[in-house]
């Protein structure tokens, strides 16, 4: 390596950490990326991208299943799964090579190897030890500043360890060499919930578990309703406050025992089985033990600009706690570097304004505060929804099933939080995420003219509903 000292060394070329390189490029900081894997990490090469690639090839073949409702003679014959495979790790790869591109452009160097801290050198600088694929060690690097960006991984749990095969996690599900016939989904939020719907829409017999009252835990109750609704409509078998005990792999597939709770626990067989149980921050082999950068919960605690508790030491994405987003750990990238820049303009992220997607069939988005919870934090709200099947664009897209439903605070008209379910809402939800961080009121959100006729006509009558004044329905 003909350059060993940088202004910023970034662990992890994940979108938060590649993300970073960029901006801190741009704002002149000679920087590095140290990634052992992938450039583009998890999201882009194992999660966001592959998945959404998986789920279109579903929702193709859902459309051609329904074309008689359109007037189209066509007739859905099954899939090319290889073929379906490999055009989402095609698509993955493409993606990959252009975070690369990215990097040459910004003269950003990358050191394909593993990297740690290891102590402070001379003059104050963070030294970076680094390791390549067969775990010998390369010339050290140092800078100023280091941003830990290295993600995290599937959680499991005790006795539900995945074997890679039958009982496996993300990366095995998007993957599969055969459809299996039935297949059981432990957990239910955006992961497990993308591939039940996935799986499902191709002609697997789905059951998702959920340990919690009900799925999509996080998200508003109404909109989890309303996707338990459309999930077992379209013949999945959904059973929430209920726990999977065990998992065995046997010659007819693998044997759960499920326990819903105050009840009696049963054991059922499935042909694979997908754990979903959340996912567990990339903590070791960094050299933390022997820093002040603290630990809890096993992420890294962050302050608001991303610095840790050891001076030079930063900390964005995944790794610093929830929401564990792609969006939010690139945000939380550049917010990171311009604060290392001296950024006149760097701003805070605020999580609050951070939106979170869903893409199963129906999809599902949400930004800001649930009903719930604004009533948990004091505020008297107003609530306004507005279905779907009230809008002419819905209906004539053949997609009547969803809702809009909106949360403000009755004393000043704040925009408290935005919960939809239905097509397409993973790109309308943005309209609110824009109004929440413009501290837009319900007057500005009222008095602003919609096109018509489109979808997004659903969020301005959700806010009139909210304070009594909505017009079609």
């Amino acid at each position: 390596m003909a350059d060993t000292s940088f202004d910023l060394i970034i662990i992890g070329g994940g979108p938060g950490g590649y993300v970073a390189a960029v901006r801190a490029a741009q704002l002149g900081l000679k920087t590095c990326v140290v990634e052992r894997e992938h450039m583009g990490g998890i999201c882009l090469n194992w999660g966001c991208i592959p998945t959404k690639a998986l789920l279109r090839a579903a929702e193709i073949a859902h459309l051609i299943e329904r074309a008689g409702e359109f007037g189209i003679k066509a007739k859905f014959d099954g899939i090319d799964l290889k073929k379906l495979v490999q055009r989402s790790r095609n698509v993955a790869g493409q993606l990959s090579k252009g975070v690369s591109g990215l990097m040459k452009k910004h003269k950003v160097t990358v050191v394909d190897a593993h990297g740690r801290l290891d102590g402070i050198g001379a003059g104050g600088v963070r030294k970076v030890a680094v390791t390549d694929k067969d775990g010998k060690a390369m010339d050290g690097l140092t800078a100023k500043n280091v941003i830990l960006a290295t993600g995290a991984r599937a959680r499991t749990l005790p006795g539900l360890e995945p074997d890679g095969k039958n009982i496996v996690t993300y990366r095995e599900a998007m993957i599969p060499e055969a459809m299996p016939k039935s297949l059981l989904v432990i957990g239910s939020g955006a992961i497990g919930i993308e591939f039940a719907s996935f799986y499902s829409d191709l002609g697997a017999e789905v059951t998702v578990v959920e340990v919690l009252d009900r799925v999509l835990p996080i998200e508003d109750a109404d909109i989890s309703a309303f996707a338990e609704k459309a999930f077992k409509k379209q013949g999945m078998t959904v059973m929430t406050s209920t726990t999977v005990k065990s998992l065995a792999v046997g010659k007819g597939g693998v044997t759960a025992e499920i326990e819903p709770r105050g009840g009696k626990a049963e054991k059922k067989t499935f042909a694979r089985v997908i754990l979903a149980v959340g996912i567990a921050a990339n903590t070791e082999g960094l050299g933390l033990e022997k820093t002040k950068v603290r630990i809890d919960r096993g992420h890294v605690v962050i302050d608001k600009w991303g610095a840790t508790g050891e001076p030079g030491v930063w900390a964005i994405g995944d790794l610093a706690g929830p929401p564990w987003l792609a969006h939010k750990a690139m945000h939380e990238g550049v917010v990171c570097v311009e604060r290392i820049a001296g950024f006149a303009g760097a701003h805070p992220l605020d999580a609050g304004n951070v939106p979170g997607c869903t893409y199963c069939r129906p999809q599902v988005a949400s930004v800001g505060l649930t009903e719930a919870k604004a009533k948990e934090q004091g505020y008297d709200v107003k609530v306004g929804k507005f279905p779907f099947i009230g809008n002419g664009k819905a209906i004539a897209l053949g997609e009547p099933e969803g809702l809009v439903k909106t949360v403000f605070d009755a004393r000043t008209g704040q925009l408290l939080g935005a919960h939809m379910i239905g097509a397409e809402v993973t790109e309308l939800i943005q309209g609110f995420a824009i109004g929440r961080t413009l501290e837009t009121t319900e007057a500005e959100l009222m008095a602003t003219v919609f096109p018509h006729p489109t979808l997004s006509e659903m969020m301005h009558e959700s806010v009139l509903d909210a304070f009594g004044r909505v017009l079609h329905i």
